[in-house]
């Protein structure tokens, strides 16, 4: 008998423990005594034959109700009843032996050294563990306590040091939050209405503002309202102006990693979750072709045709071909495709479609929609990665929703960069079609709840788990999904603690470097030391007459003297540099200002960066125009 389970589907709920819930996907099959998704589960209500289905089933954008998530369940079925492009292995989880986790987690970390000495990188780990915060050294010390018990237990021979030897006092993990997170004038979190309900707080560690909610939510209650409310809109606003995802060099982006990956450790461990990641097996996959390849292959193909391709050209042939035949069409992206005809057509596409023999003319959109969410979900391996699956999901898990976005962000930035390109590609489309929501009737939570079975369900996710635990999952599924599209601005920035404590590290590294050069070349470099100081000399006289030198080496080979004012901008010196040499063909969104060398590698500036605030932060710093890809 059908009965309906009463459930809170308000943003922030979730149910299952993500982490038995993934071991359980990936390893233990489960009979199935229904094909159904909804018997045993809920009632819906079904339009009668020829009548459309209410789209706009809530009223708030802020929460999914029952019946919203009817779309969900008919996307299942699709699935379900579509079959795969492919028959292919499923997904199988390996699951780390006791005291591995640690090891890989220290090494992905980059402090390999901790607990093996003839580690690379020796001086950049100390380097590293120097700027740490006292929420991030703390999880470093709980990793490296646990390997030690580890190999206690096994009675092995060990190296690992002990913890106070590693973490001796040191003004880098002093408690207070604002001196070791280099934070300007960032806002105490916790402290009473400092911030407004439109701000997120990036200066300031969110594993240290998470501890200060944790600490003050024991004291009185609640603690700030504007920290369990989603913002309408994020403001990013930085003087020295916002990093997002690219606008970094391969090295300090490799520092970024590390950092954030401690930082989401501790930030978990701060709010009591635990977090595990999981490695997958190796499993046959297609080894060419476009649906159903590893991502990494398909961006290889892509690569040996058009070079520097970030995401795969098939995903942007489909995303123009929809926008092609327009964005205002009714059920975009929930009304499925015609299934042979879809079948079809992906056959084609694998013959043709690097040919250019494909007549695109005669694909319908509505097909077209129904292949970009089969090329997404028919990934060996999920968009969100086997390894931070469980995490992803465990995000609601967190006590507020500030820190939920918190998560995320850091979760995104710890994502393989295919994976990473491709998803903001595929979430900047979905905010397109959002964007149509009057006449294509898809909402933000229409979009969320169709697209989340394409996202989160990979290879031999239904087949392995429970109705209850599937239905128990789909809200908290369709509402990352739902925090995804609506803050990918936010998602995809570099949080401003983060490139200060790569600043640091850089800073650090290049002092000791200056030490080894001048005990190993001194007699070599006297005469160009000499003139590297008149040079130094000569800029810093510039830099303290509020002016900076800006070399554009791709267009001209003469430089650029800008007065610095209060005001001027990044796109202040890039209007300039275009307005004086006229014989540069390049666009000017393909322009960009760098800040190369001090204590950064190379960073494409944001527009709105403010030049004396970011002189008074890197000084030693170079700028240069150069043309990008974007």
């Amino acid at each position: 008998r059908s009965w309906r389970m009463r459930s809170d589907f308000s943003l922030g709920t979730f149910y299952p423990n993500p982490d038995c819930v993934l071991s359980h996907v990936l390893s233990c099959p489960v009979s199935r005594p229904s094909p159904s998704r909804r018997t045993g589960h809920y009632n819906v209500q079904r339009a009668r034959p020829g009548e459309k289905p209410p789209y706009q089933r809530c009223n708030s954008q802020d929460s999914l109700d029952e019946l919203a998530l009817d779309d969900y369940w008919k996307e299942v079925e699709i699935i379900q009843h579509t079959g795969d492009a492919e028959q292919q292995e499923e997904v199988q989880l390996k699951v780390a032996d006791e005291g591995e986790q640690e090891e890989a987690w220290l090494t992905e970390a980059g402090l390999a050294t901790l607990f093996d000495e003839s580690a690379a990188d020796g001086e950049d780990s100390m380097v590293l563990l120097s700027t740490l915060t006292r929420t991030q050294a703390a999880a470093v010390e709980r990793r490296v306590e646990t390997l030690k018990q580890t190999l206690r237990k096994r009675n092995k021979p060990y190296s690992v040091p002990d913890v106070r030897d590693i973490f001796k006092p040191s003004p880098a993990l002093d408690t207070k939050v604002s001196e070791h997170s280099g934070v300007g004038n960032g806002a105490e979190p916790g402290g009473g209405g400092a911030e407004t309900e439109t701000d997120i707080n990036l200066e300031v560690s969110f594993s240290e503002q998470a501890l200060s909610y944790r600490d003050g939510s024991k004291v009185t209650q609640p603690i700030n309202e504007a920290d369990d409310k989603l913002p309408v809109s994020v403001r990013l606003r930085d003087k020295t102006g916002m990093t997002k995802v690219g606008d970094l060099s391969a090295a300090d982006m490799k520092k970024v990693r590390r950092l954030v990956l401690i930082e989401m450790t501790a930030l978990f461990d701060t709010a009591g979750l635990d977090l595990k990641t999981h490695k997958p097996l190796k499993i046959r996959v297609k080894e060419s072709g476009l649906f159903g390849v590893p991502l990494s292959t398909v961006l290889e193909q892509d690569q040996r045709r058009v070079p520097g391709t970030r995401v795969p050209l098939i995903m942007q042939r489909l995303i123009s071909h929809i926008e092609e035949e327009g964005l205002h069409t009714e059920g975009l992206l929930r009304v499925p495709g015609a299934s042979t005809r879809v079948k079809t057509v992906c056959h084609e596409l694998e013959l043709k479609f690097y040919d250019g023999l494909f007549l695109w003319e005669t694909l319908k959109q509505h097909d077209a929609a129904s292949l970009l969410k089969l090329f997404i979900r028919e990934l060996p391996h999920p968009l969100l990665t086997v390894e931070y699956f469980s995490a992803f999901i465990s995000v609601l898990k967190f006590p507020t929703k500030k820190q939920q976005l918190q998560a995320l962000n850091l979760l995104v930035l710890l994502l393989p960069e295919s994976s990473r390109d491709t998803l903001k590609a595929l979430l900047e489309f979905l905010q397109r079609v959002i964007d149509h929501k009057e006449q294509n009737k898809m909402t933000l939570n229409n979009v969320a709840v169709v697209m989340a079975p394409n996202i989160f369900m990979f290879k031999g996710f239904r087949s392995k788990i429970t109705e209850q635990q599937e239905f128990a999952m789909a809200t908290g599924m369709a509402n990352i999904v739902r925090l995804f599209i609506r803050y990918q601005n936010l998602l995809w920035t570099i949080p401003k603690f983060v490139m200060n404590q790569v600043r640091k590290q850089n800073t650090e590294n290049q002092r000791k470097m200056n030490r080894d050069r001048a005990v190993k070349k001194l007699l070599k470099k006297m005469a160009y030391d000499r003139e590297k100081n008149i040079e130094k000399v000569e800029k810093s006289s510039e830099a303290e007459g509020g002016i900076i030198r800006v070399q554009a080496p791709q267009f001209t080979k003469v430089s650029m003297a800008v007065q610095l004012t209060e005001e001027l901008q990044a796109s202040d010196i890039l209007t300039r540099f275009l307005s004086q040499d006229s014989s540069v063909s390049v666009k000017r969104e393909d322009l960009c200002l760098f800040e190369i060398g001090g204590n950064i590698k190379e960073r494409c500036l944001d527009e709105e960066t403010y030049m004396k605030a970011l002189l008074e932060l890197n000084p030693a710093a170079e700028w240069v125009i150069k043309s990008v890809q974007r």
